[in-house]
């Protein structure tokens, strides 16, 4: 069931990167990036088994975040690519801010929300900040590694540059998250296992979005060199 609901969950991401880019251009990517930002750290709070690997969800959502900073690199540029980050970075930001005042508000006799609320938002330093470090600098990375390959292969084999800077770039995030999470509260082979399986997953996604890239790239206009 839950393999079905991760092919599932992939076409509707899919679907929603490419509606979001052909109807709002360069803006709609920027808006998928703070969407999916935010979903996924609502989403991470849920583990289930997947494919016989233990794995939290929001690993989909998060995984399209590196599709569409790619994107940006590709159809405009290093540079608002670097911007789309930023736009990442202050969306998860005001998010978790915004949340955790929201848990101190004292709820009233007919409140029901404020303990699921808690439950799913009430985050430990540890975990933010591993959030927070981790797509810091995968996205500059895969920035970074998207454009080097650009440049080398003078915009030829796009599924090369979008599928290295990505599985580079992720595999930096799944381990610099797990480490600075979760190094101390399990054992450490138990930390290297969720850092893999979380990559896996991810790397699946990455591989299996090389064909929306290049249908995205048609989108909207030619290139920008």
């Amino acid at each position: 069931m839950n393999e079905l609901l991760f092919f599932v969950t992939l076409a509707i991401n899919f679907i929603g990167i490419l509606t979001f880019y052909k109807l709002f251009g360069k803006t709609g990517l920027f808006a998928w990036i703070a969407f999916a930002t935010i979903v996924a750290n609502i989403e991470v709070v849920k583990s289930v088994n997947i494919f016989g690997l233990e794995a939290t969800l929001g690993n989909v959502v998060y995984a399209t975040i590196f599709l569409a900073t790619d994107l940006i690199n590709e159809k405009y540029g290093k540079e608002e690519a670097r911007k789309s980050v930023f736009v990442g970075l202050a969306s998860m930001a005001f998010f978790v801010i915004m949340i955790q005042i929201d848990l101190h508000y004292v709820p009233n006799s007919q409140d029901f929300a404020q303990e699921p609320m808690e439950t799913l938002f009430s985050i430990t330093p540890r975990v933010m900040i591993g959030s927070f470090v981790a797509y810091f600098v995968s996205q500059l990375i895969d920035v970074y590694v998207f454009d080097a390959i650009r440049q080398k292969t003078e915009g030829k084999f796009l599924f090369i540059r979008n599928n290295i800077s990505t599985a580079t770039s992720q595999l930096i995030d799944s381990f610099i998250f797990t480490f600075i999470a979760f190094l101390g509260v399990f054992e450490f082979s138990t930390v290297v296992m969720i850092g893999i399986t979380t990559y896996l997953l991810k790397l699946l996604v990455s591989i299996l979005d090389t064909p929306i890239i290049y249908l995205a790239r048609k989108m909207n206009g030619p290139v920008k060199e």
